[in-house]
């Protein structure tokens, strides 16, 4: 039995370390896999199977229905014949969006409404709001759903719109609801709403259904209206659940043409959900009239995307800066390119302004952002600790373009999760933004770099550990 299992164990190891050696883009990240697979028997293959494959490069562990996406992709683009004819002023910015627009498939489009929903209580009002005005349908994705008062409204609200032959689909991740009751799932079956998680939980995908989320935050109603942003369904962003009270973040919503966009991306994840091509169907896609004066392109990625579009994005408006640049996120734990492109941003004069949370919801990802101050503070770069749980994922350049969205600055947003941002070309919509988080970054504390280079030995110790462990999470 022991040399079946030590078999077993040598050819697992074996096609690990191959793959490693063939489609390993890191060589150091590399050697620690092979590292581990070696002295950790068993674990250390299983772990790099979960965590450690390069999705990528990596054919073999091809997510399910990747090909039909991308097929899908392609007609439906090719359909709706987007018309991404934007002037700029700035040739920068120029060259930014059409570095989206190439990595991410969506353009830069203009005639959009943006409202800036700066907490979960005005984003649930908004939402509410509209949500009671669909006509037509509803096409609502969480990352999140919770039980609770929030899920509750919705509910009751879904109820009266299906009363009325509103049609609603809703998709979840598996993993980020997995607290929701088989029973709250069920009453919204009965309801005539067509549920689906977007990774189900299976002895067969396990392996993806794990390590591969569904990040994003979307809800569409009537293809003219949409919402995007950080905040999730759930009561911890109304009021206090635990010690980290309520959770601080911001959202949009966005009435006009770009709103295409965000409807597309839920397309493809209902369809990868229920195999259910309904969507494709015109009178899903009206005709949408431009709404307001903003410019607004929506930046998707997940890992059936051709590039790691939602790093391409952050160092694009990293790179783009002349002036200032402001950060809001709770999981600020970034790849080594995108760490020197700030690094390089504030020795060439920038100033750039990093606001995180002091508390986290993961002991880890505290400590392993906790590593990179020393490196930050060490080039001038100011940081902030709210002592509010802020979740926002926020980066502002110049006071004239912002991202607001579902993408963190870790490894897991730009490989590993489906993650939608908003990115908004508009001085206006900036300076509003940029003016909250600059009162934010007045009532939190400004974390120096005496006090955080006389932090004790163990916290060290534990920051180094966490960042070894930062690309698992």
């Amino acid at each position: 039995m022991l040399t079946t299992f030590f078999i077993i164990y040598v050819i697992i190891a074996f096609i690990a370390i191959g793959s490693i050696i063939l489609y390993g883009s890191n060589p150091s990240r590399s050697l620690g896999w092979i590292l581990v697979i070696i002295f950790i028997p068993y674990a250390g293959a299983i772990s790099y199977l979960l965590f450690g494959v390069n999705r990528r490069e990596f054919k073999i562990f091809t997510l399910k229905r990747t090909a039909e996406r991308r097929l899908y992709d392609q007609k439906y683009l090719k359909q709706n014949g987007f018309n991404s004819e934007v002037l700029f002023e700035s040739s920068k910015t120029a060259k930014l969006a059409i570095l989206l627009e190439k990595s991410s498939k969506f353009p830069a489009i203009a005639g959009n409404k943006v409202t800036i929903l700066s907490n979960g209580a005005d984003a649930y009002k908004s939402i509410f709001e509209k949500l009671e005005k669909a006509k037509k349908f509803i096409h609502i994705q969480f990352y999140i759903f919770e039980d609770g008062d929030v899920l509750e409204n919705i509910y009751q609200i879904f109820k009266r719109k299906i009363n009325e032959g509103v049609e609603i689909r809703m998709i979840y991740d598996a993993i980020g609801s997995f607290e929701l009751k088989n029973k709250s799932i069920k009453r919204f079956k009965d309801l005539g709403v067509a549920i689906f998680p977007v990774m189900p939980i299976k002895f067969g995908s396990i392996i993806f259904a794990i390590n591969f989320r569904n990040h994003r935050k979307i809800l569409v109603i009537d293809g003219d209206t949409g919402f995007t942003g950080g905040v999730n369904i759930s009561d911890k962003y109304v009021s206090s659940q635990s010690e980290l009270g309520i959770w601080d973040d911001e959202h949009l919503c966005i009435e006009g043409p770009s709103v295409e966009s965000l409807h597309n991306i839920f397309i493809k994840d209902f369809y990868f959900a229920s195999e259910d091509a309904i969507l494709m169907n015109e009178k899903y896609h009206p005709k949408i009239t431009k709404k307001g004066n903003s410019i607004v392109q929506i930046v998707a990625s997940g890992p059936d995307s051709d590039y790691p579009t939602i790093l391409h994005q952050y160092l694009g408006l990293i790179n783009i800066a002349s002036n200032c640049i402001y950060i809001a996120n709770p999981y600020f734990m970034p790849s080594r390119p995108l760490l020197e492109g700030i690094k390089m941003a504030a020795l060439s004069g920038i100033k750039i302004k990093l606001l995180v949370p002091e508390k986290s919801d993961s002991i880890i990802a505290k400590f392993s952002m906790q590593s990179y101050f020393t490196e930050l503070l060490q080039v001038g770069i100011e940081i902030y600790k709210s002592s509010n749980f802020l979740h926002s994922k926020i980066i502002i350049t110049d006071n004239e373009i912002v991202s607001v969205g579902s993408g963190n600055f870790d490894h897991r947003s730009f490989e590993q999760n489906f993650e939608a941002n908003a990115l908004i070309y508009d001085k206006e919509v900036a300076e509003k933004i940029s003016k909250n988080f600059l009162a934010d970054c007045e009532k939190s504390k400004l974390l120096t770099f005496e006090k955080h280079k006389s932090r004790p030995f163990y916290n060290k110790l534990l920051e180094g550990l966490a960042r070894l462990f930062s690309p698992l999470l």
